[in-house]
């Protein structure tokens, strides 16, 4: 039977759910105190998702955005990590269930994250696929270039059309981003690649069901992202959300049907709470409410932070702050902190969230960026968004690969990703099924 095996060294024992930006910020706040620290992750790496788009798109390869978490703090004294997948919390008995067995904790950080919302809609979900994790990563990528090798098999004018047809939906950085890198390739790569195919005939939409792409930045952002796609070659689609998708006809709420055989969707997110907490204190999205010092609502020693945390204290946050890593990072921070004081006996420290700003990479030269009021686009923007990733990108050999990688590709305007590891299945669906599978 597993059991976690965790040494009783009679310190506090802080136990830390997930390894993405705001758990790694929080483990790190509590690297020098007297304090037993258990990090509890279904993975043994860090994930960078804000490049998982390129990874998508044949541009960089799964292990340049992955870090091993027991990497990151090997000199740690008392630190623990537990590959598992946390089940259920019990406040009273402060106890954490776990796929490997029950753990005790003096004080519980979730930092959970968020995984694709369908927002309901099973056939979305049965037929479209979402972007969250480094398999559905690896998996679009094999996708997409089996869609190619297929096509060159097809004598069907209609059915070509359909398989060379991709539409991302939402107007936020990962729809732009992924909807950039898809026609860069369209235009880049498949030429070289795949001069038998009739590259005329690929069509890349975007579809937002909002005025506007990039709607948490300025309207000129917004408005130099738009012409930045359209430069592409791709179809901003804005005004107008998705009705239904049969793995073949996409409906659109104005009436409009796009035939296309591939649906990727970043159209929104859904926290992933653990089980056991009051149903009162979770919204709709699945987020737990918080106070000021990101504690849950009647849990003293129960934080949750990142993706998960619901919190108003905020004026300028009423539907809570942004699901973006820098609110994680500091929210982890602060919390660990206060855990700090409370095993001491001190005042928390109240939770403000410093907006440090919002890029968005478009593709090859463009971007747009905000920061500290600032407001910049194209080649200094995007010189800005490739510094800042490959400063908050893991380990060193990370940085040098993906920045070699870059160079590489800026250069040669190549993609040297383009590896198909299995053949890939008929349509999204089974793709699905065999990421859930996997």
């Amino acid at each position: 039977m597993l059991q976690p095996n965790l040494p009783d060294s009679g310190l506090p024992r802080v136990v830390v759910v997930g390894g993405g930006f705001g758990g790694i910020s929080a483990v790190k706040t509590l690297r020098r105190c007297p304090m037993q620290v258990v990090l509890v992750d279904r993975n043994n790496f860090h994930l960078f998702q804000p490049l998982l788009y390129q990874v998508s798109t044949a541009g960089l390869e799964p292990d340049s955005i992955a870090f091993p978490l027991r990497g990151i703090f090997r000199p740690m004294k008392d630190f623990h990590i537990r590959m598992a997948e946390a089940r259920m919390v019990h406040p009273q008995e402060r106890i954490l269930d776990t796929s490997i067995g029950p753990i005790h904790y003096d004080y519980l950080v979730m930092a959970t994250g968020s995984d694709t919302n369908f927002f309901g809609m099973t056939d979305i979900q049965t037929h479209a696929i979402g972007m969250k994790s480094l398999l559905e990563a690896i998996q679009i990528r094999s996708f997409i270039l089996h869609q190619f090798e297929q096509t060159l098999l097809l004598s069907d004018l209609e059915e070509v059309r359909s398989r060379l047809c991709f539409v991302v939906t939402g107007g936020g950085p990962t729809g732009v981003e992924l909807a950039g890198a898809i026609a860069e390739l369209r235009k880049n790569v498949l030429p070289r690649d795949y001069p038998e195919l009739p590259i005329r005939e690929m069509k890349v939409y975007l579809v937002e069901s909002g005025s506007r792409l990039l709607a948490g930045m300025n309207p000129r952002s917004s408005r130099k992202a738009l012409e930045g796609l359209k430069g592409l070659g791709v179809e901003v689609i804005l005004g107008v959300s998705v009705r239904a998708y049969d793995g073949r006809v996409l409906s659109l709420s104005d009436g409009r049907t796009i035939l296309a055989r591939s649906l990727i969707w970043s159209a929104g997110v859904r926290a992933v709470p653990v089980q056991g907490l009051p149903e009162s204190l979770l919204q709709r999205n699945g987020r737990v409410q918080v106070n000021s010092f990101n504690q849950v609502e009647g849990q003293e020693r129960i934080f949750a932070i990142g993706d998960i945390a619901h919190s108003t204290e905020d004026p300028r946050y009423s539907k809570g702050y942004p699901m973006v890593a820098q609110v994680a990072i500091q929210q982890g921070r602060i919390s660990a902190r206060n855990i700090i004081r409370l095993q001491q006996g001190r005042p928390l420290e109240a939770f403000h969230y410093r907006d440090k700003g919002t890029m968005s990479t478009i593709g090859r030269n463009k971007a747009v960026a905000e920061i500290a009021g600032l407001k910049f686009s194209g080649l200094s923007a995007w010189m800005v968004w490739m510094g800042t990733h490959l400063l908050f990108l893991m380990g060193f050999r990370n940085k040098l690969i993906v920045f070699m990688n870059w160079i590489y590709r800026y250069i040669t305007f190549d993609r040297g990703s383009r590896i198909i590891f299995r053949r890939g299945p008929a349509n999204i669906e089974k793709l699905r099924q065999s990421v859930e599978n996997d």
